[in-house]
């Protein structure tokens, strides 16, 4: 009998090379952007058909801002037209999505979509596609002590701090996926990948397709996960 392949239930994906698979072929930083964009359906909805439950994506950081006001103002158009072009088929497939950051400085328009595909979404009980939008996990962790503190917490504990997250109620995240051979986590859900496997491929995110997926997760079917113990 064929050994069961062990699935993590929680991907999180670092979806890094955008920038430098344009500058590869001459094209400007936005190219590589709607190019990557192009990727996520592919690659969220393999996840989903591979056994995990939730994916978490990091679209925005808090750290972006620094980027070309150019750059940025693409980033959000691109993720506007990905949920008008998405969000039936994720309601078809009742795929709940959550928005993990602090969405109050994005463009009216997008944060409406947001607001209103979370919305649509917010009564399915199945697999989850959460977007890290405007996201920093220093910033997170420290808005869930704050709420802690606010609801007259005199001590906190770490059960207080995971209800105050953005993925209050998920699975902590058992593999990470960074593309483009950087090998750093960038403020990405540092609490919720306290015991995650993390795997690092060279090849950019708009070159990642299920093949390179399936590589991640056959490498990961092989980890040994102690979580602490022998």
């Amino acid at each position: 009998m064929e050994e069961q392949k062990i699935v993590p239930r929680h991907v999180g994906i670092i979806m890094d090379g955008n920038g430098r698979w344009a500058k590869l072929r001459g094209k400007p930083r936005s190219y590589g952007h709607k190019k990557g964009a192009d990727v996520i359906d592919e690659v969220v909805t393999e996840c989903f058909e591979r056994g995990a439950h939730v994916v978490s994506l990091y679209a925005f950081s808090t750290e972006n801002w620094v980027r070309p006001k150019e750059e940025v103002d693409s980033i959000f158009g691109l993720l506007g037209i990905l949920i008008d072009k998405k969000l039936a088929k994720l309601i078809k497939r009742e795929v709940k999505l959550i928005i993990s950051g602090d969405i109050s400085p994005l463009p009216e328009s997008l944060r409406k979509k947001c607001l209103n595909a979370v919305k649509k979404s917010g009564k399915f009980n199945g697999n989850v596609l959460n977007v890290a939008l405007n996201y920093g996990s220093r910033a997170e962790i420290t808005r869930a002590v704050n709420l802690a503190l606010e609801s007259g917490k005199t001590k906190i504990t770490e059960e207080d701090i995971s209800a105050g997250l953005y993925t209050a109620g998920l699975p902590d995240i058992d593999l990470v996926i960074r593309t483009s051979g950087e090998m750093r986590l960038s403020n990405f859900f540092l609490w919720q990948c306290a015991y995650a496997e993390f795997y690092f491929t060279d090849v950019l995110w708009p070159d990642f397709r299920a093949e390179e997926l399936g590589k991640a997760f056959d490498w990961y079917s092989h980890r040994k996960r102690r979580f602490g113990g022998v």
